[in-house]
């Protein structure tokens, strides 16, 4: 239930002040990630076999078409597991040089074949060598007006050699089940150069502290244009 407030509260915060993150996207500019988690239960007494248990894939794009106004497409899993496919649009509503960034965004698509209408929002700071975010979103049903909610808290440390060191508490609540939450920390460093922009890996790991009884493991690419 405290979850649920925090995500709730989180939620009304849009209407007096919020990925892509709060930071806009530049005029022009993009960014795509594909990543896949695969997970295990912990108990290593319920394997049945090596075999993954959970399997989430998602591929997210971003551009900015102002400086002001990123659009962008989420497709893979949601917080319940079933597929989703949203387009979203976000804009910033504190952009400031000092204190923290913030950003509203608004998304439409479906989730496991259903309408769903996704607001949210997102809170960073930026730190001397890295930064902090918050991302909060809800899933909410156009039908039965049911919804999940997503609160990810991020602590990025940027590395030596263009590499990134990330740890994120995700936490959510699914329609009808108590909330979870996962630890998820990962190492972020480039492979490939190209056109002057660099490819990255992200590999990983996860482990459920509550309500998920699950470990995985994390690996995705990134690309910025």
């Amino acid at each position: 239930m405290l979850l649920r407030y925090f995500a709730i509260v989180a939620f009304c915060m849009c209407a007096s002040l919020v990925q892509a993150g709060a930071w806009p996207r530049e005029q022009g500019s993009g960014f795509f990630s594909m990543s896949v988690r695969l997970g295990w239960p912990q108990d290593l007494e319920h394997w049945a076999s090596t075999d993954p248990t959970d399997q989430y894939r998602t591929a997210y794009f971003e551009y900015g078409l102002t400086d002001r106004i990123t659009l962008g497409f989420d497709i893979g899993n949601s917080v319940s597991g079933a597929g989703k496919a949203i387009a979203f649009v976000q804009f910033p509503i504190r952009n400031r040089d000092t204190g923290p960034k913030a950003s509203l965004q608004f998304g439409l698509g479906q989730i496991s074949g259903e309408k769903v209408v996704r607001p949210g929002l997102s809170l960073g700071w930026g730190l001397k060598k890295g930064w902090i975010g918050i991302d909060s979103f809800m899933e909410m049903s156009v039908d039965s007006l049911e919804a999940d909610y997503k609160v990810d808290i991020t602590w990025g440390r940027n590395l030596a050699k263009d590499r990134k060191l990330i740890l994120q508490l995700q936490t959510g609540v699914q329609q009808g089940d108590p909330a979870f939450a996962r630890i998820a920390p990962s190492l972020v460093f480039p492979i490939l150069k190209r056109f002057n922009k660099r490819v990255k890996v992200e590999t990983g790991a996860t482990y459920g502290l509550t309500g998920d009884t699950s470990m995985g493991l994390k690996l995705g690419f990134w690309t910025e244009f």
